[in-house]
Parts: structure tokens; C-alpha cells; sequence
């Protein structure tokens, strides 16, 4: 009889087991995000990169007072060298900082609708940032938090626009894609803002503010040990 038994619930056993395995699999598929499909973070200035170029990574965080001020001279910096110099800006939204994800969905919604107001838009934060500080906000609600920042983004987008920003904070796509960089400024190590990485390589105490002229020292000798750069081959990135 046990073994009548047994082989009678063999099949039932044999079937929960897939059952169970490919829910797993299933939810883990769902919840799998990386890697992304396109590289992370904003680009500064779209221009031809060829293999002398040189990349500055920058994580930032937009309620972060020293991202803000190390953002004037860096963006000197990259204007002066022009397509010689290649940025690219991580969000890193750090956890102390209450409205930080917020404000960078509100980048990550406004780069998808129209990348020309990334930047203006993070500069306005910088600009206004001391409303966003966490004794600013302290007794407004999380949706009243969303609707504030939402409004405050729709500035530096066309009127057809400021709807579909709004109701961006909505959109599940809009916050993995967040999520997507703060997981990806993880994967570097990196836990503080500003943090600068020049080639692939992080800058010694780049959590502190880099001056233009500190930026001048760094990437003068990087042209210079470069040579001609109309001897390298071009790519497009």
C-alpha cells in the first residue's frame, strides 16, 4: 500500500515542483532590471567621441549642496575643452537627503520628454534647492512632496509638456528607470555626492569640490599625453 501510495503522489509532487519553479523564475525575470538596455546617466553635450576623447563621470545628487557647487566649475571646464571632453551625469539620490529620488525622477521624467531640459532643470535645482532641504518639507505629506517637485519641473518644459510630467510620477517606467541609477552608481562603489571619475578612473577626494582650475590641472596633461587626436579613428557614441 506505501508504495502504491508513493507512486501516486509522485506525479502531483513532480508538477508542484515545476509549478514552483517556474513561478521563481517567472518573479525573478519580472524583478530583473539589469542591465538596463541603454547606458545610464545624462549626457551633457551631444558631439562625435572618438577613442582620445576623455569621459568625466559625475554622481550627483540634485538637493545635495556639494553636487551644486561643484557643478559651475565642471561645466566651465567641459565648455573650455568643447568635444575633447565627454560627460556624462549619474543620479545618485542618497538616502538622507528626503527629497533626492524624487527630484531625480523628476530629471528622469524630463530627460525622457525632452533631453534640452535635463540640464536646466538640474541647474534650477541647484538654483532653488534650499526648498527642497529636508526641514523645508518636513510636515508635507509624500503625495504633497510629488506634486510640489512635479509642478516646480514643469518650468523648464513647454506648456504641452507640463502635463505629461505630472502625470510621469505615475508611470511604474519612470521609477525603474531611477532606481536604475542608484543601482548603477552602487555597482561603481560609489556612495557619496560629488563623485568624479575621469577615464574609468576615480579622482582622489572628487567628494570634495573641484575647482575649474583644478579641473584645467587634470585634463591638461590627459590632452597633452594624447598627441594628435587626428590620428585616432572616430566613433559615435
Amino acid at each position: 500500500m506505501a508504495t502504491r501510495a508513493s507512486s501516486s503522489l509522485a506525479p502531483t509532487l513532480l508538477l508542484w515542483a515545476l509549478s514552483f519553479f517556474a513561478v521563481r523564475r517567472a518573479l525573478i525575470a519580472s524583478a530583473q532590471s539589469l542591465p538596463p538596455p541603454k547606458y545610464d546617466g545624462f549626457v551633457y553635450a551631444e558631439h562625435p567621441v572618438y577613442s582620445g576623447t576623455i569621459v568625466i563621470e559625475a554622481f550627483l545628487d540634485p538637493v545635495c549642496p556639494d553636487s551644486r557647487d561643484s557643478w559651475p566649475p565642471l561645466k566651465q571646464a567641459v565648455d573650455y575643452y568643447g568635444p575633447r571632453v565627454w560627460l556624462v551625469v549619474h543620479l545618485l539620490p542618497l538616502p538622507y537627503h528626503d527629497n533626492a529620488y524624487v527630484a531625480s525622477r523628476a530629471l528622469t521624467i524630463v530627460n525622457m520628454l525632452n533631453t534640452s531640459a535635463t540640464f536646466p532643470l538640474l541647474e534650477l535645482f541647484f538654483k532653488e534647492q534650499v526648498k527642497f532641504y529636508n526641514a523645508q518639507t518636513l510636515n508635507m505629506s509624500k503625495a504633497s512632496v510629488v506634486s510640489y517637485i512635479a509642478n516646480f519641473a514643469t518650468q523648464v518644459v513647454a506648456d504641452s509638456l507640463k502635463s505629461a510630467v505630472v502625470s510621469g510620477f505615475e508611470n511604474t517606467l519612470t521609477d525603474l528607470k531611477t532606481r536604475v541609477s542608484f543601482k548603477y552608481s552602487a555597482s561603481r562603489g560609489v556612495f557619496g555626492t560629488p563623485t568624479f571619475f575621469v577615464n574609468g578612473f576615480s579622482l582622489p577626494d572628487s567628494d570634495s569640490t573641484t575647482s575649474y582650475s583644478g579641473w584645467r590641472s587634470i585634463i591638461d596633461p590627459l590632452i597633452t599625453a594624447q598627441g594628435d587626436p587626428r590620428e585616432e579613428n572616430f566613433y559615435f557614441l
